[in-house]
C-alpha cells in the first residue's frame, strides 16, 4: 500500500499546490474559472478524444460493466436518498445528496491517474464508467430536481436534459472518438501530435484547477458533509466491488479499475448543478472539500486491494 500511495501522492500534491495558489489568492477566482474552462473544453477534450479515437467501441463496449457499475451506484443512490428522506429533506436536496454520494471526480482526477496507475488499458472501463456518470446520473438529478418543483415532467426538461448532453465537451469528444474510429480514419501526424500535446496539459492542468477551486469551497453542515464523504469513498467502492465481483462478475482488471473509480472523491461538476439550481450548495461545497482531503488516503487503498484482483 506504501508504493500505490507514493505513486498517487504526486497527484494530491498538485492539488495541494492549486489549493496553496487559490487560498493565498496568487490565483483568483476568475483565474481558477478559466484554468477549468481551458481543461474542460480544449485540454481534457482533446485527452479524450485521442484516447477513444484510437480505441474500438467494440472491444470497449462491455455491457456487463455498465450493468455492474450501474448497479453499485444505483444502491448507494437509493440509500443516501433514503437516508435524506428519513431527515425529512425535499426531493431537490436529496437528488443533490444522492449525487454527492455517486458521482466521482471521474473525468479530472480518474482519467489522468488512473490510466497512469493501473495502465493504458484503464482508459476503456473509465470511460465507460464516465459516460455513465454523465448520461445517467447527470439527467436524473436534472429532471428530479425540475419535476419536485414543476410537480410534473414535461418536454421542457427532456430539452434541457438533451442539450446539456449535447453540450458537455466530455461526451462530445468521446463520441466524435469513437465515430472517427469506427471510420478506420487513421489520425494524421500533425493532428496526433496536436492532440498529444494539447492533451498532455489535461493531468496537471485539471489537478491544479481541482486544488484551487477547493480553496473557495466553504465548511459548512459538517455532519451531513462527513456522511457523504464516507458514502462516496466508502459505500460507493464497496457496492460497486460487490456488484462487478459478485452480482454481475466481469474479469478483474475491469473489476479493479471500476472498483478504483468508484472510489474517486466527489465530482467538482455536482457543486455547479447544486449552485445553479439553488439547492444546497454549501453541503455539496464541504462534501467535495472534505473528501478531497480524505482520499489521498483512501484511494491508494482502494488501488492497492484492487491490484490484488
Amino acid at each position: 500500500m506504501l508504493a500505490i500511495f507514493l505513486k498517487t501522492l504526486p497527484f494530491f500534491a498538485i492539488i495541494g499546490l492549486g489549493y496553496w495558489a487559490g487560498r493565498t489568492r496568487f490565483f483568483s477566482a476568475e483565474a481558477t474559472a478559466y484554468l477549468t474552462k481551458f481543461v474542460f473544453y480544449f485540454a481534457l477534450s482533446a485527452m479524450l478524444f485521442r484516447f477513444s479515437a484510437n480505441l474500438s467501441l467494440a472491444d470497449v463496449l462491455n455491457w456487463r460493466l455498465i450493468g455492474g457499475y450501474l448497479t453499485g451506484c444505483v444502491a448507494v443512490y437509493g440509500l443516501a436518498t433514503l437516508v435524506a428522506m428519513l431527515r425529512k429533506q425535499d426531493i431537490a436536496t436529496a437528488a443533490v445528496e444522492a449525487q454527492c454520494a455517486t458521482i466521482g471526480n471521474v473525468g479530472f482526477l480518474g482519467v489522468p491517474m488512473l490510466t497512469l496507475l493501473m495502465g493504458a488499458d484503464a482508459i476503456g472501463p473509465v470511460m465507460l464508467v464516465l459516460a455513465v456518470d454523465l448520461i445517467v446520473f447527470s439527467s436524473l438529478i436534472v429532471i428530479l430536481i425540475t419535476g419536485s418543483r414543476d410537480g410534473r415532467m414535461h418536454i421542457g426538461v427532456l430539452k434541457t436534459v438533451t442539450l446539456g448532453l449535447l453540450r458537455n465537451p466530455m461526451i462530445v469528444a468521446i463520441s466524435l472518438g469513437f465515430v472517427w474510429s469506427a471510420l478506420e480514419i487513421p489520425i494524421p501526424a500533425p493532428m496526433n501530435e496536436f492532440l498529444a500535446i494539447l492533451g498532455g496539459a489535461a493531468t496537471p492542468g485539471a489537478l491544479f484547477a481541482i486544488g484551487a477551486s477547493l480553496a473557495g469551497k466553504s465548511a459548512e453542515r459538517v455532519d451531513v458533509a462527513l456522511w457523504l464523504t464516507f458514502a462516496k469513498l466508502v459505500l460507493h467502492p464497496l457496492f460497486v466491488a460487490i456488484a462487478v465481483l459478485w452480482l454481475i462478475p466481469i474479469e478483474p482488471y475491469s473489476a479493479s479499475v471500476v472498483i478504483a473509480a468508484a472510489a474517486l472523491p466527489v465530482a467538482g461538476n455536482v457543486y455547479m448543478l447544486a449552485q445553479h439550481y439553488g439547492v444546497a450548495p454549501h453541503r455539496a461545497s464541504a462534501a467535495i472539500l472534505f473528501s478531497t482531503v480524505i482520499s489521498i488516503a483512501t484511494v491508494s487503498v482502494v488501488i492497492a486491494w484492487v491490484s490484488q484482483l
